[in-house]
């Protein structure tokens, strides 16, 4: 089994049902392979390689779909590059990963100030027509599938070399707890080029499920989108679920939703009551991952309530760990680095020996079992229970007036006061303290900042008090749809 006979096997389980919808367009599963034939047909005939990089850039939707499974059916290494990027960052990604070919389309160079044609072959998916089935070249699971590129909202992107069987791992493993059904309308707002879209994608086409493609640009719209659509599944990153729950009506949602996922960032637990307020019969998913391990923890649905600040337990089938510096185990309540081994570890980062040293490294666990472990730069505390809890990056702590604090703690704090629609937190330089904690915020209608500036003064010591506040109309998003945080430090416009 690979990540492309996925496609072809429900092709002939289940022709005729719908695989992929968009807001003008729906295809079935047979048409869809039929699509994806086409693309791997076409590669093969150019003579692409089996294990050469093919580049996409198409937004999410029947073409990007048929896009992916046609590069790993042709036996070829699938980069999916975000819609939104611009030439420059679009010709950075093509020179790193070496890509012989470009799937795009037409309507991409009518948006950009200059075409690609210089730096690799362009093919416009709108071109390829439909010919005889090809089957998929048989690929092992030990072979690169794709090359993700990280978000990036705390630092420079880089490649993860994720293998087919990491591919056929990640769908596995969140199908065990989410129970995805064939009957299943999955809402897709998030990229493909994010490992979580991508997996939203797999998923559906693993279990026959339909792929409901949304724009996600305007909340309102999405939310219609989501109640006409009757979508019965639907994933946000914690500043989308933000600006959804901020859209009047968004309630009406409960009549089909029966589940409803996380991950991406962690949402502030305000925000958690408050989605299940809004959708109380929906079963919640609090999760957490990095992309080179896709998914490391999950919270219980029955749990949420009780727990909303938690991250939950290793995902089936994987392994996770709190660890010291010195590699030990930490205690109950200690905080300690997260580290992950299991089916989904990808290879390491592509062209980066020394960062893929540093982060993927053989460890041998309490059991004698000795594994590539992931270590994520993620500072988390297990409680007597087990359950996790995400305390910040290693390298974002604040060191401020002699103490250490997560930013989580302040933008937990500002979103309490109910004056906020959105808030992240960065810092600056200041000599006396260590470090300024800077609050980025989005106030309500209603709201002013002196208002919230008094409530956290009332609620908060004063080591974790901003020292600066600036107010935006909203706050940027790196590709993924997180906060980006090295735009909100550097200060640009």
């Amino acid at each position: 089994m690979t990540i492309a006979t996925l496609l072809w096997s429900a092709a002939d389980a289940h022709p005729e049902r719908t695989a992929v919808r968009t807001a003008d367009r729906t295809v079935s599963y047979a048409q869809l392979r039929a699509r994806a034939s086409a693309v791997a047909a076409a590669l093969v005939a150019a003579r692409v390689e089996p294990g050469e990089r093919v580049a996409i850039l198409l937004p999410n939707g029947v073409d990007a779909a048929a896009a992916i499974y046609g590069v790993a059916a042709a036996g070829a290494v699938f980069t999916v590059v975000n819609w939104l990027s611009r030439p420059r960052q679009v010709e950075q990604i093509l020179a790193v990963t070496g890509a012989r070919v470009l799937l795009t389309t037409r309507a991409w160079d009518g948006l950009q100030p200059r075409r690609l044609e210089s730096v690799t072959p362009c093919w416009y998916i709108e071109e390829l027509s439909v010919g005889p089935r090809s089957d998929p070249v048989p690929r092992t699971a030990e072979q690169l599938a794709q090359l993700c590129f990280t978000s990036g909202s705390t630092g420079a992107p880089k490649g993860v070399m994720v293998t087919q069987g990491n591919l056929l791992a990640g769908i596995g493993t969140v199908q065990r707890f989410l129970g995805v059904e064939a009957t299943d309308r999955i809402a897709s707002l998030l990229p493909f080029s994010f490992v979580y879209g991508l997996n939203q994608l797999n998923l559906s086409i693993a279990t026959g499920a339909t792929l409901d493609v949304i724009d996600p640009t305007l909340a309102v719209d999405t939310v219609e989108a989501v109640i006409g659509r009757e979508c019965t599944m639907l994933a946000a990153v914690p500043p989308l679920w933000g600006q959804l729950l901020a859209v009047p009506g968004f309630a009406r949602a409960a009549a089909s939703l029966r589940v409803l996922t996380c991950a991406g960032g962690r949402l502030p637990p305000d925000r958690v009551r408050a989605l299940r307020s809004a959708l109380p019969a929906a079963r919640l998913f609090l999760m957490y991952g990095l992309t080179e391990v896709f998914r490391s923890t999950y919270l219980p649905p029955d749990e949420v309530d009780a727990h909303p600040d938690s991250m939950g337990y290793a995902v089936p089938g994987s392994r996770v760990e709190v660890l010291r510096d010195d590699g030990t185990v930490c205690a109950a309540g200690e905080i300690g680095e997260l580290a992950h081994a299991g089916p989904t570890v990808a290879l390491g980062y592509w062209q980066d020996p020394d960062g893929t040293a540093r982060v993927f490294r053989e460890r041998e666990d309490a059991d004698g079992i000795r594994a590539r472990w992931v270590f994520s730069g993620d500072l988390v505390r297990r409680d007597e229970e087990g359950r996790l809890y995400y305390v910040g990056r290693r390298d974002r702590m604040i060191k401020t007036l002699g103490y250490r604090v997560s930013p989580d703690e302040v933008t937990d704090a500002i979103h309490a006061s109910g004056l906020v629609t959105d808030a992240a937190v960065t810092t600056e330089p200041d000599p006396a303290r260590g470090a300024r904690i800077v609050a980025h915020v989005v106030l309500r209608p209603e709201a002013t900042l002196d208002a919230l500036r008094r409530w956290c003064g009332a609620e908060l010591p004063r080591h974790l008090l901003p020292a600066r506040w600036t107010m935006h109309a909203q706050l940027p998003r790196n590709a993924s749809g997180k906060h980006d945080l090295v735009h909100l430090e550097r200060g640009d416009p």
